[in-house]
């Protein structure tokens, strides 16, 4: 496993698109993370009046809830790690390098396992960004008396994690099934951003849909991550927001982390990279 992991780490380390992408999704979790406080700061020095509440009172950095919080919001920007993913497994498929793998002795499962362990890392990082800021941003804007159950609710940080890996793996599908990385990375892009999020919305949203028909949309790739993390915000609304990991979006995401392994196996064996 770490010989694996090393060999990833040699292909990326001196390759710049996987710098400036990490550097990226670097700043823009991080700025999630602290940078709530400052939106909240400016709209209260804007004049914005909730009904004469503070808008810098909203809880939102106080523990446990901090932890599903950040989980949802940092998830808006995986697809910036997915485009890693994309991105270095093209530069492998142009330059003929799985190829080469495969002539010095590397089997087709050892190339499969090592993506995973990457995938896995990456993720693994995202959710060390989480913590940090959370941690941190926690203790500064937090309530005092929340630092108790600092570690409540930890369990988005798995669900997050999971988000990120699955994805991480279903863009590795995708690139090993078509092998066109700029055309990839656009269509990916539009996908998630606006054409399932739109598709998803005409099936939970439509007057006339049958109760059995809107949970199509939660069979879709992406939204069936997202309810990994049930959208947290409407706490604050005064509306009731569940605390758990939802058991059947769990489930739905694991079986789409076995298509996404699966299938790239079975394209693994069959096609000549």
């Amino acid at each position: 496993m770490n010989r694996l992991l090393k060999i990833e780490w040699l292909k990326l380390k001196n390759y710049r698109p996987f710098w400036i992408l990490m550097g990226m999704y670097t700043v823009f979790s991080l700025s999630i993370c602290f940078g709530g406080m400052a939106f909240l700061t400016w709209l209260k020095n804007q004049g914005a009046d909730f009904n004469g509440f503070n808008p810098t009172m909203l809880p939102m950095y106080d523990f446990p809830d901090i932890w599903q919080n950040l989980a949802w919001l940092t998830s808006l920007f995986k697809i910036i790690l997915a485009f890693i993913v994309i991105m270095s497994i093209n530069n492998e498929i142009n330059y003929r390098i799985i190829r080469q793998n495969v002539i010095d002795g590397f089997e087709k499962k050892d190339w499969l396992i090592s993506k995973l362990l990457l995938n896995g890392a990456i993720a693994a990082y995202a959710v060390l960004l989480v913590v940090i800021g959370g941690l941190i941003t926690g203790m500064i804007y937090g309530h005092p008396d929340s630092r108790a159950s600092m570690f409540v609710n930890t369990h988005f940080l798995v669900a997050f994690f999971f988000d990120v890996f699955i994805f991480l793996c279903f863009a590795m599908l995708l690139i090993i099934a078509t092998r066109k990385g700029a055309l990839l990375i656009i269509g990916l892009l539009m996908y998630t951003v606006a054409f399932e999020p739109f598709l998803a919305f005409f099936f939970y949203d439509f007057p006339r849909m049958s109760n059995e028909f809107r949970q199509i949309a939660d069979f879709f790739p992406v939204q069936s991550l997202r309810n990994l993390v049930p959208f947290p915000l409407k706490r604050y609304g005064l509306m009731e927001v569940s605390d758990m990991i939802p058991i059947r979006a769990m489930l739905i995401a694991t079986g789409w982390l076995i298509f996404n392994i699966g299938m790239t196996n079975w394209i693994l064996k069959r096609r000549d990279l």
